[in-house]
Formats: structure tokens, C-alpha cells, sequence
């Protein structure tokens, strides 16, 4: 089992929230010991018979294509009995290194943690990624059993004393050992979690910390599983046509229930951000903003207590192991490196995105004139008339020329241009028919790189969002060269039989966003999982995934893929100039309502134990902190704490900021390739990849970066971007 899993997490990690991304994750379900620690001793009894085990798909060797998990064998009981029997697997792993006579060494003590528990590994890559894909009432049932069951076994391997020891021995003669790079590597990671995770701890405190793990794993599976069931839960059935007025035919289509005049809105994102664009029908346009806005807010599937108990927890463990807040032990090992910093990012560029959406509801009011007053639920629809009419351009002439599978083999030919790789179609039963996959391999030698499965579209067993994850992680170590089964997961509307999939273009950019999280979980040539693949700080795992946008809306790469679906011409450069003009438009928009989710993330995380403890309610103090900041009352926070999973089920506690920070870093590394003339350049392109897509965690975030780039990142590429580029900033 990788440390990924065994120190960071084995929920967290093998669902593979660090990647997260695209809308970008609702995070995978279980924080299990995401962020934690605990106690070696006490584990509870587990037993599995043979009887149990037959015939276990999980206990047989998988004869398939790449290896890919015999979905269509597996059941939902086999989890269980698997998991059990892979937990003792672990236990004889970790008790194999601690009791082994010989002194500690690279390879008996760090070696082997790196590589301990592959069975457990095996179960839980599967079952973290079918619950977030194909999920159903016993799997949930499930989830609340198993993530608890893999804290406390993740708790005792952190708080194993006999073990810290022997890692602590190695650590210690580190400099006499003649480890190369990566070796050295794995010995610094595996030593700077072990003491993160409060090895050093008194018994009684690690105990103590140990009982919040646990409960935390519980709260966060529930607080998940509340925010599908009630997104689920939320439909509007329409019988009257001319409700739908503003829709646009193939929006309508994939609307309509086959076989009857009946219409379902949902609150999944691809639906209500198309529906509160296009709908020119005002009421109905307020209910699906509240039904939105509300979802886990109330009743049975209220998340806000649960907020509010997760956050004093987190609090409470800071200071058990002597932090001020959590917001403070996270960022530690982070580029923004502590709360004020990530702060103090962020208002430099929310007080000009403030400005700009300022600016951008006097023009929507001013087409409004007195007939209203503009609301929040307004604002999706009025943004895009006033583009319309500053720009004449609208966004639905575009969605022609973005059909998927010419999207799909456009971001393809990006990456082959690039890295120089290939990615070619293969026949490979995936979790679900809809999966199509990929066979990556190195174009000059033909070596297999991974496998890549894509999963495209939106049904009630699927998790909302867009995300990247894996089945099976990338390691070489004696020669066994594992390569990595990767996947893209996105929500896109199902189109009416017979119909192409055509897309908005911020699907198409959360496609190549999501694949630049798959190109670096598969290029990666670390041979230890532990830091292979998609690995480094939060604040900088985005990059390698917000750069390969870029490409995406490229005049030059648009005329190469973005081609009309019926007729096969391609995109007028009449109407790329029109998107490329209207790029910034609403950016004052999109930049507080993502500005906001962050600062409220970091202040529900900035909370000492005793601040934390005096929260009673959650959209009160949602509501104060929001007013603090200044955002305008027409405009919600991207995500309201009951729904903000990202924070409160996942991996992206005091980290949402995450993805703005990592935009500094990809504005500044896209335009040194526009500074070189050609997005392309060889040269360029052969750092990005070496340093970046092939480098995992090899050395820190801003070491990895200068190496590419040649220099620090500086913040006025990203202004740029954003249409803020008169603002004035520090570099």
C-alpha cells in the first residue's frame, strides 16, 4: 500500500482528490484519515473465512485486457470480505517490517512501506471510484462501514511507534546511504509525513487524535452522501413547452423524457448553468436558483451541523498537534506556505474582480432599465445578453463546432504535439457502457505509458463534477514495471438517441483541464507510487491541468479539431476572434463568486478550537464572513458550505484556493510559450514534460516550476487574463 494511502489517507488517496478537478471535483466521498493520524494499538478484531472469499474476484488474478478490474464479476458483496481480507494483508505487511531483525534500512523499512498493503490498494481503487461513479444504496452503506475501518488502520500505521523508530534510523543516516534522487526522495516524504501525522505524540494525545479521525470519516461520508442525495432529490417536471422559452432545441431534447410531453430540469451543474443562461422564463429561472443554492440546507439531508462539527474538529486536532488552526497545519507544506498568504493572494485578485462585477451589474441593470431589479437568479441570463449585445456573439453558435469525440481527439493531437505520445482506441470493458478507453504509449519507442478511460456523462450514480482518478498507480521497483490505469470523469447532458454530444466551450476546457490531470498521472516515470503521478501541494497539483486549457481555445488548435458536426467545416475565425474578445467578459462574475468559495473555505478553517466551538449556525456564519468581504448580495459564492464538498467530503480543506494559485503558475507558463512564437516549441514542451507531467513530487512545487519555466511566476499574466491587467500588483 503506497504511503499515499498508509499516511495520507487510503480513502482520500486511492480516490485520488488530489487531482480532483474540473468543476472542478466535488471530491471523492470519504476524508477517511485524509489528513491524519492515530493509534497503533486496540484495533479491533477482523475476520474473513475462506468461505467468504470463494470465488472473490479481488482474491483472483485478473486475466484482462492492461488489467483492467473484471467490472462486470464484481459485486457489491465482494467488497466487504476483500477489504477485510486485504486489511489483514497490511497488518502482516507492517508487522513484517517492525518485527524484522535485521537493522532498519532503505530498503527493509522504507522500501517496504512503499509497497505494503497492494492488495488493499487493489480493493480500494476500485471501490472509491465505483462509488463516485456507479453508486447505489448498499455501496453507501458500505462506504459508512469501510472508510472508518481504514482510519483506524491508516491511524495505527502514523502513530506506530516501533515503526516511526526504524523510519526515523534510516532518516537519521540519510546523508551515508548513497541514495540517488528518488530514493532519497521517498526517505524525506515518508519521514516529514510520519512526523506530520504526530508520531511524536504523547500516547494520550494520539488516542485523543485518533477518536476524531474516526469521527471525522463518518461525518464527511454523510455530509457526501447528503449532498447527492439531495441534488438528486431536487426535479422540476415541465408539461407546458413554452415554460421553456429561451431553450435552446438541443438543450430541449435532452430535457424531454422519451416517449412523453414532459420536460426534467435538475440541479446537476451542466443542466442549471445552461438552463439559468439560456431560460428566458424569470420564475422558473428563481426556483432552479434556490433549488441550487438551497440543496443540503434543510431537513433530513441538512449538512449544515455537520459543517460546523467537522470544522470544530479539524480545529480541535490542530491544536492537539500544536497548530493554531487546521487552515495553519495544511498550508505548511504548500507554496503559499500559511492562511495570510493564501489571503492575502486572493484579495489581490478579488478587490479588481469586485470592481468588474460591479461594473457588469450596472450594465445588466441598464438593460433591464426599471422593470426590475436585478437578482442573483438573473445574472447567468442578463451576463449573456449583454455579451450578445457588446460583442455579438453567442456562446450556442459555438456548440456546433464542439462535438465530443472531435473535442476528445483535438485535446489527443495537443498532447501528441507535445509530448510526443500516441493514444490509440482499444477495446476494454469498462464500469459502466458509456466508457470509452485508450492505449498511451510513447511515440518513438512504443512503450506502453497507461491506460486511459474516459467517462463522459451525467446519470444518478454518478457524483456531480469533473474529476480525474485512477485504478491502479505507477511504480517500478526490482524491475516490475507497473504503468497506471488513469480516468476522466465528466457530467455532460446524455443528447436524444441519435443525436451528437455537443458542447459549451467551458465543457470543452474542463475536458482538457481534466485530461491534463490524466496526462500526469500517466506520463509520470517515478518509480515509487508514493510520489509518482499526480503528487506535490495542492496549490500546485492544478497546474499541470489549468495549463493544458490554454491549448483549448488556441487559434491555431481550434482550427485544427473545432470543426462544424454536419457539414465539416471548420470554425470561422470570425467567430474565434468574437470568443476570444468576449473572454473576459463577466470575469468580475466568475472571479468573486470563485474568490468567495475560497475565503469562506480558509475562515472555516482559520477557526481556533475555541472559535470554532461558539459556531451554531452555519449560514450565519457564512453570512457574516461573506459580508466582510464585500461580495455583492446578486452574487453567490460558487459553493454555499452546505454543498461545498470539496472542503467538507474531500481533499481540498483550507485549499480551494488552490486552483487560482495554480492559475499564476499556468498564465505564467503558457505565455512563455506564446513569448517563443510557436505553442509548440520543442524545447519548452520537452522541460513541461520532464519537469511537470513526468516529475510527480521529485522535488518541491517551486523548484519543479523554475526548472521549466527557467524563473519564478509572476502574478500579471494571470490579471492579464482575467481582463484586470490595468490593476496595479506586485510581482
Amino acid at each position: 500500500m503506497t504511503r499515499k494511502s498508509l499516511l495520507v489517507g487510503s480513502a482520500a488517496a486511492l480516490a485520488l482528490v488530489v487531482t480532483a478537478c474540473g468543476e472542478k471535483p466535488d471530491a471523492a466521498n470519504a476524508e477517511a484519515a485524509a489528513e491524519a493520524p492515530a493509534e497503533e494499538a486496540n484495533l479491533p478484531e477482523i475476520s474473513v473465512s475462506d468461505a467468504e472469499l470463494e470465488g472473490n474476484p479481488f482474491r483472483q488474478e485478473w486475466d484482462t485486457p492492461y488489467g483492467v478490474p473484471p467490472f462486470a464479476e464484481i459485486e457489491d458483496a465482494h467488497y466487504m470480505p476483500a477489504t477485510k481480507k486485504a486489511i489483514l494483508e497490511l497488518r502482516a505487511d507492517i508487522d513484517a517490517i517492525v518485527s524484522n531483525p535485521e537493522e532498519p534500512d532503505f530498503e527493509n523499512t522504507i522500501v517496504g512501506l512503499d509497497t505494503a498493503g497492494a492488495s488493499l490498494n487493489r480493493v480500494l481503487g476500485v471501490f472509491s471510484n465505483i462509488t463516485n461513479t456507479d453508486t447505489n444504496d448498499t455501496l453507501s452503506e458500505l462506504e459508512a462501514e469501510i472508510w472508518p475501518m481504514l482510519t483506524r488502520e491508516t491511524d495505527a500505521i502514523s502513530f506506530n511507534d516501533a515503526l516511526f523508530t526504524r523510519v526515523k534510523a534510516v532518516y537519521d543516516q540519510r546523508d551515508r546511504l548513497g541514495l540517488d534522487e528518488q530514493d532519497a526522495r521517498l526517505l524525506e516524504l515518508t519521514h516529514r509525513e510520519f512526523v506530520r501525522n504526530g508520531a511524536a505524540l504523547s500516547p494520550e494525545v494520539k488516542a485523543e487524535v485518533a477518536a476524531i479521525n474516526e469521527e471525522l470519516s463518518g461525518l464527511t461520508t454523510k455530509f457526501g452522501r447528503n449532498l447527492l442525495l439531495s441534488t438528486k432529490a431536487f426535479k422540476i417536471e415541465i408539461t407546458d413547452e413554452a415554460e421553456l422559452a429561451g431553450l435552446s432545441d438541443d438543450f430541449k431534447s435532452a430535457l424531454k423524457v422519451d416517449g412523453e410531453d414532459k420536460w426534467v430540469l435538475t440541479v446537476d451543474r451542466s443542466v442549471y448553468e445552461t438552463f439559468m443562461t439560456q431560460s428566458e422564463n424569470r420564475e422558473l429561472r428563481e426556483k432552479m436558483f434556490d433549488g441550487y443554492r438551497l440543496r443540503a440546507s434543510e431537513g433530513e439531508y441538512d449538512n449544515g451541523p455537520l459543517a460546523i462539527k467537522i470544522a470544530q474538529l479539524r480545529a480541535k486536532r490542530a491544536e492537539l498537534m500544536g497548530y493554531k488552526s487546521h487552515a495553519h497545519y495544511q498550508l505548511e507544506p504548500r507554496m503559499a506556505k500559511t492562511p495570510k498568504g493564501a489571503e492575502e493572494f486572493l484579495l489581490k485578485v478579488w478587490e479588481p474582480g469586485l470592481e468588474r462585477a460591479k461594473e457588469e451589474r450596472a450594465a445588466m441593470q441598464e438593460m433591464v432599465g426599471d422593470e426590475f431589479q436585478i437578482a442573483g437568479h438573473d445574472w447567468w441570463h442578463y451576463a449573456e445578453k449583454v455579451r450578445q449585445d457588446l460583442y455579438a456573439f453567442d456562446d450556442n453558435a459555438l456548440k456546433p463546432y464542439f462535438e465530443l469525440g472531435a473535442v476528445r481527439q483535438g485535446a489527443f493531437d495537443v498532447a501528441s504535439r507535445l509530448f510526443d505520445i500516441t493514444l490509440e482506441p482499444v477495446e476494454v470493458d469498462g464500469w459502466n457502457p458509456v466508457v470509452t478507453a485508450y492505449d498511451v504509449k510513447d511515440a518513438n519507442t512504443g512503450e506502453h505509458l497507461g491506460l486511459f478511460m474516459m467517462d463522459m456523462y451525467a446519470r444518478d450514480s454518478k457524483r456531480g463534477g469533473a474529476w480525474m482518478s485512477s485504478y491502479r498507480n505507477t511504480s517500478n521497483i526490482n524491475g516490475d514495471n507497473v504503468r497506471p490505469i488513469i480516468t476522466n470523469n465528466l457530467n455532460l447532458i446524455t443528447p436524444a438517441e441519435g443525436e451528437p454530444t455537443l458542447m459549451r466551450f467551458d465543457e470543452v476546457e474542463t475536458l482538457f483541464h481534466e485530461f491534463g490531470h490524466g496526462l500526469h498521472g500517466l506520463l509520470t516515470q517515478i518509480r515509487y507510487s508514493t510520489f509518482s503521478g499526480v503528487d506535490g501541494p495542492r496549490d500546485y497539483t492544478e497546474f499541470p491541468a489549468q495549463i493544458l486549457e490554454h491549448w483549448a481555445g488556441a487559434p491555431e488548435v481550434l482550427a485544427e479539431y473545432a470543426n462544424h458536426y454536419e457539414t465539416g467545416e471548420p470554425i470561422p475565425m470570425e467567430l474565434i476572434d468574437k470568443m476570444n474578445a468576449a473572454a473576459t467578459f463577466n470575469q468580475g462574475f466568475k472571479t468573486t463568486e470563485f474568490i468567495a468559495a475560497s475565503l469562506l473555505d480558509l475562515r472555516w478553517h482559520m477557526l481556533t478550537s475555541e472559535e470554532a466551538a461558539e459556531i451554531t449556525d452555519a449560514r450565519e456564519f457564512e453570512r457574516k464572513v461573506l459580508e466582510e468581504y464585500g461580495l455583492l448580495p446578486e452574487i453567490e459564492p460558487r459553493y454555499r458550505s452546505q454543498y461545498f464538498s470539496h472542503i467538507f467530503a474531500g481533499g481540498y480543506s483550507a485549499g480551494y484556493y488552490a486552483y487560482l494559485w495554480s492559475e499564476i503558475l499556468d498564465a505564467d507558463g503558457f505565455t512563455a510559450f506564446r513569448e517563443t512564437g510557436d505553442i509548440y516549441d520543442p524545447e519548452l514542451a520537452a522541460r513541461l514534460k520532464k519537469w511537470v507531467y513526468e516529475a510527480g513530487g521529485l522535488r518541491e512545487a517551486d523548484e519543479l516550476y523554475r526548472n521549466f519555466r527557467g524563473s519564478d511566476p509572476t502574478i500579471e499574466p494571470l490579471l492579464k487574463l482575467r481582463g484586470f491587467a490595468e490593476q496595479p500588483s506586485e510581482g
